[in-house]
């Protein structure tokens, strides 16, 4: 747990360094941001920011995984909806293999 805490206050801290070196704020505007900047007003102390991080680092591959079987599965109980899918890839994919 306190490894973890470490970890993410460092990387909390690298996005607040890149933050403060961008050009264009609005092309880096993700969640973490927005909390960083919730901080820096007030709103929220370090430790929530810190919070907040963790949970989505390990909240996000639980709801991911949940997420693509449900799509999985209702792939699978709808084949048109598979070929449209299938005919979709292949016209803008093409004869190439298929890569994550």
């Amino acid at each position: 747990s306190k490894d973890l805490k470490g970890a993410m206050e460092i990387l909390i801290e690298q996005k607040r360094q890149q933050l403060s070196t961008v050009e264009k704020l609005d092309e880096h505007m993700d969640f973490a941001s927005q909390l960083i900047f919730a901080q820096n007003r007030g709103d929220l102390t370090a430790e929530n920011v810190n919070q907040c991080v963790l949970e989505m680092m390990i909240a996000a591959p639980d709801t991911l995984s949940v997420t693509l079987f449900f799509m999985l599965i209702l792939i699978a109980e709808h084949p048109t909806v598979e070929e449209e899918m299938m005919r979709e890839i292949e016209a803008v994919v093409g004869k190439q293999e298929l890569q994550s």
